[in-house]
């Protein structure tokens, strides 16, 4: 059994869930490189539900689950800025967390144009 992900994006700044933000999930390696997995886009609640991630067509079916190991998830913060007209500090946020277990993993963001704050939800 393999853990599932999810995110979901809130912009404090207007006090909203930020949706159509692309983002992407890779695997890193024990040499730290990085391999791209899956991607997706949030939706109208800011979210990327477990079962939205689109997965590369090079990834073959063993690698698309989500096992132990060390993973980040990127989002393109600069063009959800530049949709509202606001200069953003952070181009992109990259999260780089660990999974231990096949439990769920939530991954939320708290995003302004000037500053982020994440921790391991529920």
């Amino acid at each position: 059994m393999s853990a599932t992900l999810s995110s979901h994006i809130l912009d404090t700044h207007l006090g909203t869930p930020a949706a159509d933000i692309a983002v992407r999930l890779h695997r890193v390696t024990d040499s730290g490189d990085t391999i791209l997995l899956a991607h997706g886009t949030t939706n109208h609640d800011g979210r990327v539900t477990p079962d939205a991630w689109q997965f590369e067509s090079s990834i073959d079916s063993t690698e698309r689950q989500l096992d132990t190991g060390r993973y980040t998830v990127t989002f393109d913060t600069q063009a959800y800025f530049d949709t509202q007209q606001l200069t953003a500090f952070y181009p992109q946020v990259v999260i780089d967390f660990v999974i231990k277990d096949a439990s769920h993993y939530h991954v939320p963001l708290l995003l302004s144009a000037h500053g982020y704050s994440t921790y391991r939800g529920s």
